[in-house]
């Protein structure tokens, strides 16, 4: 286990004494995190993670709601002594549709279903985080709403954020702020690191279907061709970001598989391809759908065919409140170091479903270092070599943990 420093000056006695307690956790928050990578499961099929984070947390003296808006989630609420504001902290649970290839003694045990994307530590760093809140419960000035989220990598609004925020979860009772954390290792562990703004971009997805007339390759004049309506599709999909985006306005549309056919010697009478579309601002997210349609339409009906565009909704992009993302450096800042919060340059095109909950309330999104000290690289995230340091779960609650208690403390 890493040592944190318990002599630094910028530590208040309160912060000092939470640090120790989160590192005294470390036993008990890897075997939380092990237990969850052991047996991981995708996304709108948590139930035995649901079962036993509600577990854990009936064992804490919690009494957590199960089965929120239809889905695996798992709400609780630590009530402090006196009425006051209500402060969410998120974690999600679920997992993706990847061979795992390391050989550890908490490898998968679900074939073909991989933590690989750390929502097992994000999980362990929430129980850790009620943990060292519970022990502080008299400090609260307010409430604090526990939010273990379903189907987060499914982002389509089924099980995952919008479910929740359609159900009112940031409703009842009122949420005056929300704070989520995600691993990142291409930050050292220790280092926590976010940015005001635009952090993480929105994750539609679109499929689009490109009909034609089949018939004899041979006789290509007979019939009207979807394969070639499809390429010249999709190769003039591939210039809408550098012809019709802003240059200054980070977007990524991407074809990620395409079908058509099933012999070399017959023209078939449609094919298909999908991809994903990622950027940063609303209004622009807005138009990609209009060119897209306008786009395959055009190059079906020049070849006397026709062309189908479906839109599948994903997560907004994750937009950090400047006055919550403020609150959040401060507050880190002061239990970590100066030197160990890290201001994030860039934004990502990757996508998460916190912006759901951003787009309801104030909040921020942080990133939590699991590089092992000596590593120069780590694996990336969906990589099936996909691992963390382990004593970053100490830091994840602990930041939790203070983030709820901090929140409060401002209103004085």
């Amino acid at each position: 286990m890493t040592s944190i420093p318990n002599s630094a000056t910028h530590l208040t006695n309160r912060d000092q004494a939470l640090l120790q307690d989160a590192q005294a956790l470390g036993a008990e928050l890897s075997a939380w995190r092990r237990h969850l990578h052991q047996y991981p499961e995708l996304s709108g099929s948590e139930q035995a993670t649901a079962a036993y984070v509600a577990e854990r947390l009936t064992e804490m003296g919690l009494k957590p709601e199960k089965n929120v808006a239809g889905t695996h989630a798992v709400l609780a609420m630590i009530e402090g002594p006196a009425d006051g504001e209500v402060v969410a902290l998120r974690a999600d649970m679920d997992a993706l549709p990847i061979d795992e290839a390391n050989q550890v003694p908490y490898r998968s045990q679900n074939t073909g279903v991989m933590h690989a994307c750390g929502h097992d530590a994000h999980t362990a760093m929430l129980l850790g985080a009620t943990r060292l809140l519970l022990a502080r419960r008299h400090l609260l000035k307010g409430s604090v709403r526990l939010i273990f989220q379903p189907a987060e990598e499914r982002s389509d609004g089924d099980d995952g954020a919008l479910a929740l925020v359609r159900a009112g979860v940031l409703q009842k009772p009122k949420v005056s702020a929300i704070f989520g954390l995600h691993v990142f290792p291409e930050l050292p562990t220790g280092t926590l690191g976010t940015r005001s703004g635009p952090l993480m971009a929105s994750t539609d997805r679109f499929e689009v279907i490109m009909r034609g007339r089949g018939t004899h390759a041979a006789r290509p004049h007979h019939g009207i061709d979807p394969i070639l309506m499809a390429a010249e599709a999709v190769s003039a999909l591939h210039h809408l970001v550098s012809r019709r985006v802003d240059p200054l306005k980070p977007a990524v549309l991407t074809i990620g598989w395409l079908r058509g056919g099933k012999t070399e010697n017959v023209i078939p009478d449609q094919a298909r391809f999908g991809g994903t579309i990622r950027t940063l601002d609303p209004d622009l997210r807005a138009q990609f759908p209009i060119w897209i349609q306008q786009c395959v339409e055009g190059i079906a009906a020049a070849h006397g065919g026709s062309a189908e565009f479906l839109l599948t909704p994903g997560s907004a992009p994750v937009v950090n409140e400047a006055q919550a993302t403020a609150f959040a450096f401060a507050s880190l800042d002061r239990l970590l170091g100066v030197k160990n919060m890290v201001r994030l340059a860039e934004p990502s095109m990757g996508g998460e479903d916190f912006g759901e909950y951003l787009m309801e309330v104030p909040g921020s999104f942080i990133r939590v270092g699991t590089r092992y000290p000596d590593q120069e690289r780590a694996h990336p995230l969906h990589s099936p070599h996909f691992d963390i340091d382990e004593d970053a779960l100490v830091y994840g609650s602990a930041a939790l943990a203070t983030l709820a208690l901090d929140w409060f403390d401002r209103l004085v």
